[in-house]
């Protein structure tokens, strides 16, 4: 398989990366963060992007989208994550309309997927109820009414979840705490009553939310997919989910070591560009193999999903392993050898290490992907 863009993938990046250096530099996401921005994003930058027809690039033409694949996806979130640019594309198209697509009916399809093409439809998952990453391990309570269905408990770390026009919500309707199956999904007003949304404002500074159901009520329409029966579904967005994560986390470490790259090279030292030094120089090869063994596995995951192969789940967690790892070491090496200019907060650097902080920990950590792989693989 040849691991190279083709030329419309290459058409795409060089396009995304213009706009994106233009109108979603480092700076947006620091004046976001210093003005308190309320959303967390631009909507309007975000309108553009869907203009541009990002936010439709993996749905079908028949809701405004392109149709094209996650290797298309790919290339938007590396250039995304090359300039921090918050957007809610991770939370929108990848994790909503995804189980929108796999678990929704035709009616709820088409009611909410042309907004999330055109940019005018937030979605968010509310899943994760502790600090890791534990898929099945659900306690939110759903239980019969007769009118259709009470939703108890309480989630954290929704992505978007303040802003979004829908919840999609993970709840249990059978089974123990932590057992796969028994999992339901359910379309929910943010605005209902019983529904309470307190914005989480995270490390990197993006967008996350504690939601909390006490007795939300909801009816027979908003049930997506058979009771009980989400794991399936869940499975399928969180390994496509991950893998566009590890695409933007790609980006950001590219970006930080060709920062890094440059800087060594102007940087003056005892008389000397620090770039000259043969121990910064072993440790700025280092990173550049660790990138490009990432961004190998990042592209074949990828593709992985278009070409329907079965070994995508191992790929998934091979991929996040590494992306955590590089880019763990990519930003801390950066910041290192920026020296004590990389530890003030008016030098950008600082924005890429917590960027990768968060988004190690999102979706699964490195640990949490090795012990996953180990046992796909039977061990």
């Amino acid at each position: 398989m040849s691991m190279i863009l083709n030329d419309e993938q290459r058409m795409l990046q060089k396009t995304a990366r213009e706009f994106v250096a233009e109108h979603a530099p480092v700076a947006h996401l620091r004046e976001l963060r210093d003005e308190g921005d309320a959303t967390g994003f631009s909507r309007g930058l975000w309108k553009q992007m869907a203009e541009l027809g990002w936010a439709g690039i993996a749905l079908p033409e028949v809701y405004g989208g392109s149709e094209l694949g996650y290797a298309e996806l790919g290339v938007v979130f590396e250039e995304c994550g090359r300039t921090l640019a918050p957007t809610p594309l991770l939370s929108t198209v990848v994790l909503g309309a995804e189980v929108l697509l796999r678990a929704g009916s035709e009616p709820q399809q088409a009611e909410l997927l042309p907004g999330v093409c055109s940019g005018d439809g937030i979605l968010a998952l509310a899943f994760q109820e502790a600090g890791r990453f534990a898929p099945y391990r659900v306690a939110t309570k759903v239980t019969a009414t007769a009118d259709g269905h009470r939703l108890d408990g309480e989630k954290c770390f929704v992505v978007d979840g303040h802003v979004a026009d829908r919840l999609i919500v993970v709840a249990r309707s059978s089974g123990g705490e932590a057992e796969r199956d028994g999992l339901s999904l359910f379309l929910v007003d943010p605005a209902a009553p019983g529904v309470e949304i307190t914005r989480t404002i995270m490390a990197d500074s993006r967008n996350a939310a504690r939601v909390v159901f006490d007795g939300v009520t909801v009816g027979e329409e908003a049930t997506l997919g058979r009771v009980g029966a989400a794991a399936d579904t869940l499975d399928a967005v969180f390994d496509r989910a991950t893998l566009a994560l590890c695409a933007e986390m790609l980006g950001l470490a590219s970006e930080a070591f060709e920062r890094t790259v440059a800087y060594l090279k102007t940087r003056e030292q005892f008389g000397a560009k620090i770039g000259s030094f043969q121990a910064l120089k072993h440790r700025a090869a280092t990173m550049f193999c660790d990138l490009e063994l990432a961004r190998s596995i990042t592209l074949d995951g990828l593709r992985a999903i278009d070409e329907g192969r079965e070994e995508l789940p191992s790929l998934v967690s091979a991929a996040k392993a590494r992306l955590a790892d590089t880019a763990a070491l990519v930003t801390c090496e950066a910041i290192q050898m920026h020296g004590g200019i990389g530890m003030t907060d008016e030098e950008e650097i600082g924005f890429f290490l917590k960027r990768a902080r968060t988004a190690e920990l999102f979706l699964g950590d490195a640990t949490y992907h090795r012990d996953r792989f180990a046992r796909l693989q039977g061990f």
